[in-house]
């Protein structure tokens, strides 16, 4: 095929005049696109406002309409949920593609890699700052696996298969890393034989300049690199009408009944830096706007904090409950008090999942109000030994962990609420509205890792920023 023309097909596709580094991008996909080499994988950073989903979306549009065989894929089902979008083409969330499920005889699940059986297939990986590289830990299917590492085998292991890995290192790299593994290509080739190349897109579109939540998340980008951290962090001047400061109580009260009054609750989300302080604007979410009176009720949002392999069929679109995943309680049917510890029997909407039927499920509460991500070690542990106080009949103790673990109360799906969560929960999705609160903020604190929590949770929004209670002197002085 000749190159010009893939070139041309993807520049008609994007529909606008390419900045300088687009056209280099464009360059290189369509070297990329008549590679011979083995194992291509071409690693695509872009920051925000420069335009790399836009050419990804464009990139995509021009292998379907050559025919060309491709796959979308993404670290979580809301992440591919905005991928669809923006592409028109379905998106997979990485795990539920690479792996299978295995229910054996006694009903124990065993997580396996799945055959690839595609050919000549480039598969397009967006939001790979996201990707680990280790295990999982409180996960027992994926303690012992590398997403990484599998998603770069189970590519490679079909015939002339390509890889692009596309995302932007300036966000939050996975929680207990300093890198993004899957954006560095050393490090990748530490994994496995490819033959590489790797571009970074640092220039602003010029229509990104009009908006003061790119032209913000520029100015944060940039701070980022430099040494000796130090406020202030932002200039009003740049705001426009997208970035709002918000100082008491009583615009926060108004700003948060505007924003989850409606009948459109997942049109908004508040970033905290702690579970705790997610908590406390959780709480005061559903009692002061919500109105909501009992620990959970019919309409509220969730999201759910552990993998879970008991309630969906494997077979279907969604394949198991993923940690990370947004549900909606359609309706809740009893509570009860057990093993002491307080469950619902619920019937839920996976709202990254549209297509997905409404699932009865077993839901554990008390995840919802803990300050940590989910149930503690000693809380699991407690969990299991009451459960299997119930099978004590049983004598073999192996058969007692399995009944344990076909136990609807042991399988409960783990949850919180889902108005308010750390920046990390957020990493993936968007919103038209993010409200973003500063919380605690010693001045040891304001270090890169700050920044990189700062310009993810502003880049979180479609529409407008609100800056909940931030230091004065974050702000430098108007002249």
């Amino acid at each position: 095929m000749k190159t010009e023309t893939f070139k041309k097909l993807i520049l008609h596709e994007l529909g606008f005049q390419p900045t300088s580094d687009q056209k280099k991008v464009l360059v290189h996909l369509e070297a990329f696109e008549n590679s011979l080499k083995k194992n291509p994988v071409y690693i695509l950073k872009g920051y925000a406002g420069t335009g790399k989903t836009s050419l990804v979306s464009a990139y995509v549009k021009a292998l379907h309409k050559l025919k060309k065989p491709f796959v979308l894929l993404t670290p979580t089902g809301r992440a591919a949920k905005v991928l669809s979008q923006y592409t028109g083409f379905k998106a997979h969330t990485i795990h539920r593609f690479i792996y299978r499920i295995f229910t054996s005889p006694n009903g124990s699940h065993r997580l396996i890699p799945a055959k690839n059986i595609m050919q000549n297939t480039v598969f397009v990986v967006d939001e790979a700052s996201m990707i680990n590289d280790n295990s999982q830990p409180g996960d027992a299917l994926f303690s012992s696996r590398n997403l990484l590492d599998d998603l770069l085998h189970f590519v490679f292991s079909g015939k002339n298969n390509k890889l692009v890995l596309s995302g932007d290192v300036a966000q939050l790299p996975p929680v207990g890393l300093d890198i993004s593994p899957a954006l560095n290509l050393e490090y990748i080739k530490s994994i496995i034989s490819i033959s590489g190349y790797v571009f970074e897109m640092k220039e602003v579109m010029r229509q990104s300049l009009d908006s003061g939540i790119l032209t913000t998340a520029t100015a944060l980008r940039k701070k980022i690199s430099t040494t000796g951290i130090e406020p202030p962090l932002f200039n009003p001047r740049h705001f426009k009408s997208d970035i709002v400061r918000i100082d008491n109580g009583y615009d926060l009260e108004e700003l948060l009944q505007e924003t989850f009054s409606t009948h459109h609750l997942s049109n908004g989300i508040v970033v905290c830096h702690t579970n705790k302080r997610a908590n406390l604007f959780n709480r005061q979410i559903r009692s002061h706007i919500l109105q909501r009176e009992n620990r959970i009720e019919g309409g509220d949002l969730l999201m759910v904090v552990k993998n879970n392999y008991y309630w969906l069929d494997e077979r279907s679109k969604a394949g198991f409950v993923a940690n990370g995943d947004m549900v909606r309680i359609v309706r809740i049917k009893k509570q009860e008090e057990k093993y002491g510890f307080t469950f619902a029997d619920a019937e839920i909407e996976m709202l990254d999942y549209p297509d997905e039927k409404e699932v009865e499920v077993k839901l554990l509460l008390d995840t919802i109000n803990i300050d940590g991500a989910g149930l503690s070690d000693t809380d699991r542990r407690r969990l299991f030994e009451r459960v299997e106080q119930d099978y004590a009949p049983i004598p073999q103790r192996q058969k007692r962990i399995e009944e344990v673990g076909k136990d609807p109360f042991y399988n409960a799906l783990h949850v919180k609420f889902a108005y308010a969560m750390t920046c990390h929960k957020t990493q993936g999705g968007q919103w038209p509205v993010v409200i973003v609160d500063q919380g605690y903020l010693a001045d040891e604190m304001i270090n890169t890792e700050y920044l990189r929590w700062l310009y993810t949770a502003i880049t979180r929004s479609t529409e407008k920023v609100f800056l909940v209670n931030f230091r004065q002197d974050l702000f430098e002085k108007d002249e």
